[in-house]
């Protein structure tokens, strides 16, 4: 039986993909004596774990396109932004879509993201006053879809 553990370990260890196919017909034959429960564990773990920095990698880099945006005076830049503004709006939609539980964890990191794009904003432009706090509704729908730089 120790043997088994080893190679079960071992095989995680050398090759993740054939690991992972072989723990997806493990599950698939209800075959949970042979299960690597602990690596399962935490590669699922980590999954969640990864979502959640995404989206935060994602929010921070919209909010700061999107302070851009309203607060640097630099005409021919504006579309490249707006550009990056549409395709991290695009990529956060479809991570929310696909786990609508992380719309919870966008509202409780949502300041930290923006204080975060505030800072990198700050030194790289360094004479533009950005506003302390989000100035906006921080509604995910308005987030994800107005022209704040409109208004």
């Amino acid at each position: 039986m120790t043997q088994i553990i080893t190679a079960k370990a071992n095989l995680y260890d050398r090759d993740l993909n054939l690991w992972l196919e072989t723990a997806i017909a493990q599950l698939e034959n209800n075959d949970f004596y042979n299960l690597d429960t602990k690596n399962l564990i935490e590669e699922l773990q980590g999954l969640a774990g990864r979502d959640r920095r995404e989206l935060e990698s994602r929010l921070e880099t919209l909010l700061a396109h999107i302070l851009k945006r309203c607060y640097v005076v630099m005409p021919e830049c504006s579309r490249g932004w707006e550009v990056t503004i549409m395709h991290q709006r695009n990529e956060l939609r479809k991570i929310l879509r696909q786990s609508p539980s992380l719309k919870r964890h966008f509202h409780e990191v949502f300041d930290e993201c923006y204080e975060n794009a505030r800072e990198l904003l700050r030194t790289e432009y360094p004479d533009t006053g950005f506003a302390i706090a989000w100035q906006f509704k921080q509604d995910i729908d308005m987030v994800l879809s107005a022209k704040f730089w409109s208004k």
